[in-house]
């Protein structure tokens, strides 16, 4: 047993301790990615506090909610963020007649939103959960959709009402507040997103993200798909961005992981190639838009990055046969190979990788050395490291506040622990520290598509393997579960999948890391000005598609 498994295995021995000495266990669960363990619904907070604490599991990656014929559940899919690869899923059953659990947003700020949301959906209650209410729904919506008793039929009326200063009646605040309303149709949110800003003067007092506006069910769309053909086409429009292609690899790692599918190491390095394209497509995208937000820079900064982007874009189309929505994955491995003829194809990525280093050259003149920029986002938007973990933040606004943590090094997939790449990071904890992460990032995609080119180029053309020899027809064994994730462009996106022996998922549940990173906004936008508070909304480069689904 090498060293790493030692670690590994004393590192489960911990915590099994730790829930074992807490007598709230009811039994042991293997789901496909981690060890499970059911847990007493009136126990929650304990166990996940013990579980943080002692056995160090800081980051609750994911809260997923499903009914069964017999009970309702919640899983709450927990990581360390100094070891990804130490996975725990926490499992919480509750009754049909009374589904009500104990809240886990006294351990984890992050479950507040994802229990909310299971409130919404599926009416599981929460107990001491500091605000359940309906997230994506309007208040007065009748019953929980994802029910199976729900009546899709049913008309709903959805009525309107005055939006309330909630520091209103505080009569102690020496000065008289003022509710202002962005978005929900703001160029500066980036999408349907509204926010609710207290105001007291020019200082922001409260802010309080409302979402809901763009839901697409696209988790009960997938739950109606077949797993071999009909889901993969949905991912790309999570995130219409830029980032599709990384999406593709999220459902792509857990379905290959439920149904035992191996990919071919060629196909695993056109896989890494093209997901750092889409990277570098959707970091330009908010370079771009970033400087539009904060200095109104459309003429060069933004028109750069689209023009930048359409070269990218360009070099895509070549390879997938689209521009936006690429649908290039299989399960097992991509679609076809590179285009013919290759050397051209090949010489046009290095093209542009040759023009990239200058470029950005002129993209950090423009906005890290911009003397408006700094003002705008230099010690703006401030996130620490620990609330960053308690609300489960990953990606570039982890990393910009110092948190090195990044699932292609830290739970390798793909090619990348054989290519020769950093994990950026910077300890500015602000806007200005997120901005440089994004800038730097592109070169080090740059840097990880210049060594795929490389070896595809040499690679042995009997040895060209695109897919893997998967069944035309998946059906999982029946409760087989998963939860597998990726680092997509905006952080760690997470698909969680159940089987029930058919050729569909049973559940289909989306981790989209806007989710997270835009419940932990607030944080970021007390006590600062309004103004900042549009750097510090574009710092988290949010996008609507994943955080509504």
């Amino acid at each position: 047993m090498d060293a790493v498994q030692q670690s590994r295995r004393e590192r489960r021995a911990e915590w099994e301790r730790v829930v074992t000495d807490l007598d709230a266990v009811l039994a042991r669960e293997a789901h496909r990615n981690a060890p499970g363990i059911v847990v007493r619904a009136d126990r929650v907070a304990a166990v996940l506090e013990a579980l943080s604490d002692r056995a160090g599991f800081d980051h609750c990656a994911c809260v997923t909610a499903q009914e069964y014929a017999d009970r309702f559940e919640t899983i709450y899919h927990l990581r360390s963020y100094d070891d990804p690869t130490r996975k725990l899923s926490v499992v919480v059953p509750t009754s049909k007649a009374e589904p009500t659990s104990q809240s886990a947003a006294s351990v984890y700020d992050t479950a507040d939103w994802h229990e909310r949301e299971a409130y919404d959906l599926l009416g599981i209650e929460y107990d001491d959960h500091p605000d359940l209410r309906r997230i994506l729904l309007p208040e007065s919506w009748q019953g929980h959709p994802l029910r199976e008793e729900y009546d899709q039929s049913q008309p709903q009326i959805v009525t309107y009402r005055e939006n309330v200063n909630p520091l209103e009646d505080d009569h102690e605040r020496a000065s008289d507040t003022m509710l202002l309303n962005i978005g929900p149709h703001h160029p500066a949110t980036h999408g349907v997103l509204h926010v609710q800003l207290t105001l007291d003067g020019e200082q922001v007092v409260d802010a309080e993200p409302d979402i809901g506006y763009i839901h697409r069910c696209e988790e009960q769309v997938c739950q109606q798909g077949t797993y071999r053909h009909q889901i993969m086409p949905y991912p790309d429009r999570w995130d219409w961005g830029g980032g599709g292609l990384l999406n593709e690899w999220a459902y792509a790692r857990a379905a290959e992981d439920l149904a035992d599918i191996d990919v071919p190491e060629y196909a695993q390095v056109l896989r890494t190639m093209s997901a750092e394209l889409s990277r570098i497509l959707s970091h330009f995208l908010a370079v771009g838009a970033y400087a539009l937000d904060v200095a109104g820079d459309f003429t060069a900064t933004f028109m750069y990055a689209i023009q930048d982007r359409e070269r990218v874009q360009s070099l895509l189309e070549d390879l997938t046969g689209q521009r936006l929505m690429f649908n290039y994955f299989r399960l097992g491995g991509v679609a076809w190979d590179l285009p013919e003829p290759r050397e051209e194809f090949l010489a046009e990525i290095r093209d542009f990788l040759d023009f990239l280093p200058d470029r950005l050259a002129e993209y950090h003149d423009l906005l890290s050395q911009n003397e408006i920029i700094q003002l705008r986002t230099l010690d703006t938007g401030h996130l620490d490291p620990d609330i960053a973990k308690s609300y489960g933040v990953t990606g570039p606004v982890a990393r910009g506040s110092g948190i090195d943590y990044d699932l292609r090094r830290d739970d390798p997939y793909g090619y990348y622990d054989e290519l020769d790449w950093e994990v950026i990071t910077e300890d500015g904890c602000d806007n200005y520290a997120r901005l440089l992460v994004r800038m730097r990032e592109i070169e080090e995609s740059a840097a990880i598509v210049e060594q795929c080119a490389d070896l595809l180029e040499d690679w042995p053309e009997d040895d060209r393997t695109i897919q893997s020899n998967v069944p035309r027809t998946l059906r999982p064994e029946p409760d087989t579960e998963v939860y597998r994730a990726v680092e997509a462009a905006k952080g760690e996106l997470g698909i969680y999948i159940r089987s029930d022996g058919t050729d569909k998922p049973a559940r289909f549940k989306i981790r989209g890391p806007s989710f997270s990173n835009l419940q932990a906004l607030p944080e970021m936008a007390n006590g600062e000005y309004v103004a900042d508070f549009i750097a510090t909304l574009g710092s988290l480069d949010t996008i609507m598609g994943e955080v509504d689904r």
